[in-house]
């Protein structure tokens, strides 16, 4: 099933390969300190977000989970992201049932591998010699239709890896998400339209770029931001969500949740989308130097050596 795009600024949705709808702007908490984190979820549902990302990895879905609570909101009109952390690869069942007593809910909206690497988890720095993300997709498979999980996607997936895992025989659920870094230093058109041809939508990640980022100094998005009256920022999110991906900005200054929630009654035309695509710099914030393995490859053909995604 194909996915598609309705609505447009904060009411942006997407209907996912399941027939789910997910809101099309959420709060991002990676790197997020704690007791920031709790106040961040609560200002942010407070303003109207309705789509919460998390992870295990993050060591913060106690207070994802409270500042839920703290906010009043339905847990039923919220949707919640977490992700399976590498070492817990050949644990699936109890990674969701980790997450679910942390973040006290029974399900999440959508359940993603974190990363295509199956870590040994007494050696973060071995990758397991008999388990691969093809086996971590089929335990993940099996959480669909126990109720703890609505969805199930991967995150940091290029194409060659994706092909791997749809061409494999045991693969029955085509993810419904790939969460990837996507912003105007990292476009990646060839991996949008590849997911896009096999029914999976992507959600950007660092998708305003990052301190160190050219981004912050780049004159084409100064100018139609000034142009615009908006926020630099305001402008990518926007790109991003007129390019049909979701968009997790991650913040946990008030003012800012707000203003990046600040995307209704106006657009960008096609030539501007077009100008902040062409912009040339290429920029990755999240490498894979970390892994036991290497999971980036210049796939887009662009950028020289900085590995695309």
């Amino acid at each position: 099933m194909a996915t598609t795009q309705s609505g447009k600024g904060t009411k942006t949705v997407f209907t996912l390969n399941t027939g789910d709808k997910m809101p099309g702007v959420g709060l991002g908490t990676w790197q997020s300190k704690p007791n920031e984190v709790r106040e961040a979820v609560k200002n942010a549902l407070l303003a109207g977000y309705r789509h919460i990302d998390t992870a295990l990895a993050y060591g913060n879905e106690s207070e994802v989970g409270q500042g839920i609570k703290d906010s009043g909101v339905p847990r039923s009109e919220i949707w919640i992201t977490t992700k399976l952390d590498n070492p817990w690869h050949k644990r699936v069942p109890e990674g969701i049932d980790s997450s679910l007593k942390s973040l006290d809910t029974d399900y999440v909206d959508l359940y993603l591998m974190h990363w295509p690497s199956s870590t040994v988890p007494e050696d973060l720095k071995k990758h397991y010699d008999d388990w691969n993300f093809i086996d971590t997709w089929r335990e993940m498979q099996k959480l669909v239709g126990t109720g703890k999980v609505r969805n199930i996607g991967v995150s940091n997936f290029v194409i060659s890896n994706l092909e791997k895992l749809l061409n494999d025989p045991s693969c029955k659920i085509v993810p419904a998400v790939n969460q990837i870094e996507v912003h105007p230093n990292m476009p990646s058109p060839k991996t949008l339209q590849y997911c896009k041809e096999k029914g999976i939508h992507v959600t950007a990640y660092s998708c305003l770029g990052s301190t160190d980022s050219p981004l912050a100094h780049d004159k084409t998005l100064q100018s139609i931001a000034e142009a615009k009256g908006k926020t630099p920022q305001q402008v990518l999110l926007m790109w991003g969500l007129q390019r049909g991906t979701s968009v997790i900005p991650k913040s946990v200054t008030k003012s800012r949740i707000e203003a990046n929630f600040q995307l209704d009654g106006w657009e960008l035309t096609e030539d501007e989308i077009q100008k902040i695509s062409s912009i040339p710099d290429r920029f990755k914030v999240c490498g894979d130097a970390w892994l036991p393995v290497k999971v980036f490859f210049n796939e887009e053909g662009d950028g020289g050596d900085v590995p695309s995604h």
